[in-house]
């Protein structure tokens, strides 16, 4: 019978099977680094994406807060404007009261009547004067009843004087001020 040896045929085979069961493990190793090494530049890629995003935020982040600082100052002089314009309203009412007063006080008085003291205090005007005879008084006392701003006018003294060689009749009264409604 006739022999053959097959001994360094299958070891032949089994080193070829063993150098293509490396290759392929070589290949996966190969293919896995590769799979690993863009799914890590992804995520590189991505995370410097995010971090600018975040940057952008937070510089307008810092520009909306000084735009907030700058509303809340707006805010803070437009108050302070409005408490001064309200001063200002004010001061021009209590300025047109005492130039009323006193020009319905320049309306009323007659030709030969001469005011010596002008008093103001809280509303309650005292008046004191001269006046050529009891008549004119007594007119003065009625045009300022007549008027507006001038209530509850009294006399409360009055009496017989020499002023420079000249008799006339010298006075004092007293009466309220109410302010009109303005316009």
């Amino acid at each position: 019978m006739i022999r053959i040896n097959l001994l360094p045929v299958r070891a032949a085979q089994k080193k070829e099977r063993l150098r293509s069961q490396a290759s392929v493990l070589f290949l996966c190793l190969l293919l896995v680094s590769a799979g690993c090494g863009a799914l890590y530049v992804q995520q590189m890629l991505a995370n410097d994406g995010l971090t600018e995003e975040i940057a952008a935020i937070d510089k307008r982040n810092r520009d909306l807060k000084k735009q907030l600082g700058e509303v809340a100052d707006f805010d803070k002089k437009n108050e302070e404007l409005g408490k001064k314009l309200d001063i200002l309203d004010s001061l021009m009412a209590g300025k047109t009261g005492p130039v009323r007063l006193l020009d319905e006080l320049i309306t009323a008085l007659p030709k030969k009547v001469w005011l010596t003291q002008f008093t103001d205090a809280g509303g309650k005007i005292k008046l004191a004067g001269f006046g050529d005879s009891e008549n004119t008084v007594a007119e003065f006392m009625s045009n300022l009843e007549k008027s507006p701003n001038y209530q509850n006018v009294e006399l409360s003294v009055t009496e017989q004087s020499e002023v420079g060689g000249i008799k006339m009749q010298k006075f004092a009264l007293s009466c309220q001020t109410e302010t009109p409604p303005s316009k």
